[in-house]
């Protein structure tokens, strides 16, 4: 499952661009977004996107695009490989996680497990 020759997370044109926009429109002293999952939903874990004002100790810098992304250090394993985009519709916008180490997702969308 973990392949540390694979980057850990990548970004599409449109979430980059999108993380741009939210970069700028944050407070003065936001650098980036962070990415790591947590323990929630009904397959037991989902991605989590906030500000970023400093980088953790441990935690992962990518900057592609233009854009920061830190990630945290206890979801690097089950992030390996992912690729981040965003999308609207009708009815939603958000990112979404095409992450190759998933087995089960929920059916909502929201949450994930992996092996």
């Amino acid at each position: 499952m973990f392949n540390t020759g694979q980057p850990i997370v990548t970004l599409t044109d449109t979430a980059a661009m999108h993380v741009k926009r939210l970069i700028e429109q944050g407070d003065s002293d936001v650098i980036g977004l962070r990415v790591g999952v947590k323990t929630a939903g009904c397959s037991g874990m989902q991605y989590d996107v906030q500000y970023a004002t400093e980088q953790k100790q441990f935690e992962d810098k990518i900057e592609e695009k233009g854009v920061t992304l830190f990630i945290d250090p206890t979801a690097v394993m089950f992030l390996v490989g992912s690729e981040m985009d965003w999308e609207e519709d009708k009815f939603a916008a958000r990112f979404v996680f095409r992450n190759p180490n998933e087995v089960a997702r929920c059916g909502c969308g929201e949450s994930f497990s992996v092996a």
